[in-house]
């Protein structure tokens, strides 16, 4: 059947202001259902984990299926999900454990396609270890993440190699697989950051070779929660620094301080909505999930096709990145006018959209456009139409022709 995007449209409250909402890759809006999740766990009556009283065995049910509800989104592990308040301040607590071990000479490898989320904290714990820090560069202009390159790189002195699913401004997406399974031959772990990847399509974590897979439930329609995915048996040796009488269990251990409890039922919710994205879809959640992502990607590649032929189509209009592989995501710039100036044009036609480096700090350095303002991020995820491509091209045309 496929994604019915006027169904799924009158779920998102926010979308009922009128405005063309293109700032999905920083962070996507609330369906009702999760909305009501969230409301109606605290309406329920929660309390801290593991007490004798109910409020707190709701709070303890809700944890466990996050953990389930994540797992399935991704193709993982319950047991191996980590859940913290964002993809950034679990990969640097993750960055510390791991380079416990690291001994001057170690080399980790990060990518200059990368968001610095999975960069600076491998490069500042691997100047605290006197670890070697080697880049995977980026094939510009068409912005791909060349796989070659790493059998380069790699040495029998390599760590663990960070990597992108997708790229955050330019949507490239590495063949993410081939280098982690470079990084397993050569007997180092792999951090990849999926927070643009998962929003735009079927996710398996096995497939894609991940020691450790990272994500953030609120590019996914669900609240500002971050997760990371990894085998518990990896996560067993791992001795992260946490208070004497927090649990030692896995993965209890990584989780600092007490979680917002309803925010984790949001998490829940927001999976089950991805999982009935495509109304056909049939089975257990985690085949669900796969059929609905993998419609949800048909959608927004179609909406996509139509949006970045527009853009090439204008005269003043530059764009970066041209991968082949690539989430709906597009950076661009028009001659003569700053990208503030552009976001600001199209917010006053009701339309959003980002300007700057997205914290992908490298990448507009090696761009060359870093230090100008850098660009303006547009993206599709499954709740844009038509109707947000057109008013998008129509007001970038006011300014480009």
């Amino acid at each position: 059947m496929g994604l019915d995007v006027s169904t799924v449209r009158a779920m998102y409250p926010a979308l009922a202001d009128g405005y063309a909402y293109l700032d999905g890759a920083a962070g996507t809006q609330l369906p009702a259902p999760v909305i009501d999740a969230i409301g109606d766990a605290h309406r329920s009556g929660l309390g801290n984990a593991d007490g004798a009283f109910p409020a707190s065995a709701r709070s303890d049910a809700i944890t466990a299926e996050c953990r389930r509800a994540v797992a399935d989104l991704v193709g993982g592990d319950p047991a191996g999900v980590i859940l913290g308040p964002n993809m950034t301040t679990l990969t640097y607590r993750l960055a510390a454990a791991l380079a416990r071990d690291w001994r001057p000479g170690d080399e980790v490898i990060v990518s200059r396609l990368d968001h610095d989320a999975n960069i600076r904290p491998w490069v500042q714990v691997a100047g605290r270890a006197g670890a070697v820090v080697r880049w995977a560069e980026v094939d510009l202009p068409a912005g791909e993440l060349p796989t070659g390159q790493y059998d380069a790189l790699l040495s029998e002195r390599t760590r663990l190699v960070a990597v992108t699913a997708a790229s955050n401004i330019l949507g490239t997406r590495p063949d993410v697989a081939a280098i982690t399974a470079k990084a397993r031959a050569a007997g180092a772990l792999s951090y990849v950051d999926g927070v643009h990847a998962t929003p735009h399509g079927p996710t398996d974590v096995a497939s894609l070779g991940a020691d450790f897979y990272a994500t953030s439930a609120y590019k996914w329609s669900g609240p500002h929660i971050g997760a990371v995915i990894a085998d518990p048996a990896l996560l067993e040796p791992l001795r992260p620094d946490k208070l004497d009488p927090a649990p030692d269990t896995v993965p209890d251990r990584f989780e600092w301080g007490t979680p917002s409890f309803a925010d984790l039922a949001g998490v829940a919710a927001a999976v089950d909505h991805l999982a009935g994205l495509d109304a056909a879809a049939a089975g257990i959640r985690r085949q669900r999930v796969l059929a609905s992502m993998a419609a949800a990607h048909d959608h927004e590649q179609r909406l996509f096709a139509v949006l970045a032929a527009g853009l090439a189509a204008m005269d003043k209009v530059t764009l970066y990145g041209h991968a082949r592989d690539r989430t709906a995501t597009v950076f661009f710039n028009v001659a003569g006018l700053t990208p503030r100036a552009v976001a600001q044009h199209l917010a006053d036609r009701r339309v959003n959209v980002w300007d700057g480096h997205n914290y992908a700090w490298e990448l507009t350095g090696a761009l060359g456009i870093r230090d100008t303002g850098s660009a303006v991020r547009a993206g599709l995820v499954h709740y844009n139409d038509r109707s947000d491509v057109d008013r998008f091209l129509a007001a970038v045309a006011d300014l480009a022709g």
